[in-house]
């Protein structure tokens, strides 16, 4: 932490690193990634896809501001331990399974659902897509960390998640998952 962060604006940089999770000396952004799974669970709590749609972008939205202001305090253009960005996008990960199950069903589906017997393990299967996109970063996302401020910061993990849908899709034209 940079020393010239304010007292009073520390919880920023504590939101920012995901809670302290961003302060992992192993793997920062795979524990970013869990917490993400938790962000995913409470915005399935609900049991509504406005919520959960409104939850997931204005999410986005927050991790911009909280990312830029990190990289206001540390002067670093994307901290290490700054990984709110992997917890934004771990819940738009899951958008298109999320469509295609209310198309198919109807119901929202809960936390239980994804975590149950019959998907925990193509629940597992996105959340490794995504640790594996948000690493390679394949074009444009190691592109997108050129964008200033908190958007370089974040923008990449919202690709990455969009690269995460199109495997999601195509798994689930062919019958993997439900």
């Amino acid at each position: 932490m940079s020393p010239e962060l304010p007292p009073s604006r520390r919880w920023v940089f504590w939101l920012a690193c995901g809670l302290g999770a961003g302060k992992s000396p192993v793997a920062p952004g795979t524990c970013g990634s869990v917490v993400g799974l938790l962000w995913f669970c409470l915005l399935l709590w609900p049991r509504n896809p406005w919520v959960y749609g409104l939850g997931a972008v204005g999410g986005v939205f927050v991790a911009v501001w909280l990312a830029a202001e990190a990289v206001r305090y540390t002067g670093h253009p994307d901290p290490p331990a700054v990984v709110v960005d992997e917890i934004v996008a771990i819940p738009l990960c899951f958008l298109t399974w999320i469509g295609w199950r209310l198309v198919q069903v109807h119901p929202m589906p809960g936390a239980g659902y994804f975590f149950g017997p019959g998907e925990r393990c193509f629940t597992l299967g996105v959340w490794a897509a995504f640790r594996l996109f948000d690493i390679l970063k394949p074009w444009p996302v190691r592109q997108s960390q050129r964008l200033p401020g908190g958007w370089g910061v974040t923008v990449d993990d919202v690709l990455a998640a969009g690269y995460v849908n199109l495997v999601v899709l195509g798994a689930l034209a062919v019958g993997v998952g439900r």
